[in-house]
């Protein structure tokens, strides 16, 4: 059985293709034939293409895309749900593909659980056997299911409503006992299909921080499938950027922001507020070999945002010195710099074609625009 403590989830050479002879086309798409000839020539359909990634164990890998991009294809390989025409998923070193049928029914019980877009709750059921429903399945006794479940149900702030049926219930509150139902089965590996888009904005946010507390807890290798920037850079350790059924960029958030791999992720990015989401190991210079690390210290973490508000508000001062854990300092980084990390590579080729004393008229407009 694999399991996921033990390292995390590798995608290879994912290729699906949907359709009767999928295998027989294979050789075609790695030969380079697009999802629109695929689909002429043949009537197949290219759901994914060569799909490549790692997701470290105990991280949150953030999956985005428009609609159609095969984003929700490659979370179902994780657990099978679609099997791949060719590749491999492997977690904890061990392929799911290749999983005979009693290994795989196992893992998906123990090792993965799955929140979903529509909540799936079971409308005869209340809160509290909505979330023991998967403990019972594993055959789990009564007593010990209600001891798990009523301590994930106060985890989510769903304590007083355990009598609750689920149409009684607003849709923030369906989708924590959604939650709870999967956290209470204490799997490494946690699945979230677009788990937050039919919510409203607000409870959409606190739902993503009702995640990221309990992640510094749990630490679940969390694979979150999302069609917004907002909630990609907000929630992801790692993002992958998906278009036609292709990676088009994995990386970080700063990774993504800052060094965007094509114009398809650059529209993407473009109207990010850089200062709220870069932070200042993206943009420091390294500390050079006998040079003392004098001056005032800051978090590799601290946003671009706060690192300005210190540097100004501390007039002494021209740099910061950025420090690791233990206070170890990392490198540094100027008000230049943090400054020259807002600006985009448009922006910065707009302020470029006009006169030295009018550039604040193109600077301004694109951080207010920011908020």
């Amino acid at each position: 059985m694999a399991d996921i403590q033990s390292g995390g989830i590798r995608i290879q050479n994912l290729y699906k293709i949907f359709g009767p002879r999928a295998a027989s086309y294979v050789d075609a798409v790695k030969n380079g034939l697009s999802k629109a000839d695929l689909l002429k020539q043949s009537g197949h359909v290219l759901g994914l293409r060569d799909i490549n990634l790692d997701i470290p164990a105990g991280s949150i890998q953030v999956i985005m895309g428009l609609s159609g991009s095969g984003k929700s294809t490659l979370i179902r390989h994780i657990n099978r749900l679609i099997d791949p025409t060719a590749g491999e998923v492997l977690i904890g070193g061990v392929d799911v593909c290749r999983m005979k049928f009693r290994d795989l029914r196992e893992f998906r019980r123990r090792q993965t659980a799955m929140v979903f877009q529509k909540f799936a709750l079971l409308p005869h059921r209340n809160v509290l056997d909505n979330v023991i429903y998967g403990l019972e399945v594993c055959g789990v006794g009564r007593k010990e299911s209600v001891g798990t479940a009523m301590g994930w149900i106060e985890r989510v702030g769903l304590k007083g409503f355990e009598e609750r049926y689920p149409n009684q219930l607003s849709g923030g509150m369906q989708q924590r006992v959604g939650l709870a139902r999967a956290l209470s089965m204490d799997a490494p590996v946690l699945l979230m299909d677009e788990a937050y888009s039919a919510l409203d904005p607000l409870i959409r946010m606190d739902m993503q921080t009702v995640l990221l507390d309990l992640q510094k807890e749990i630490r679940k290798t969390i694979v979150f499938i999302t069609h917004d920037l907002d909630e990609a850079l907000r929630l992801g350790d790692q993002i992958a950027i998906l278009r036609d059924g292709c990676m088009v960029q994995q990386g970080t958030k700063q990774d993504i922001v800052l060094r965007p791999a094509d114009e398809y992720v650059t529209n993407f990015v473009k109207q990010v507020n850089r200062g709220r989401v870069v932070s200042v190991d993206g943009v420091m210079s390294p500390l050079r070999a006998g040079v003392a690390a004098a001056g005032r210290h800051v978090a590799a973490d601290t946003t671009i945002e706060d690192a300005i508000s210190v540097l100004t508000r501390d007039s002494g001062n021209d740099h910061l010195i950025v420090v690791g854990e233990g206070s170890r300092p990392l490198g540094t980084v100027s008000l230049r710099q943090l400054a020259c990390a807002l600006i985009t590579p448009d922006e910065a080729a707009d302020a470029a074609r006009v006169p030295v004393d009018d550039r604040a008229a193109v600077y301004a407009p694109a951080e207010a625009s920011r908020g």
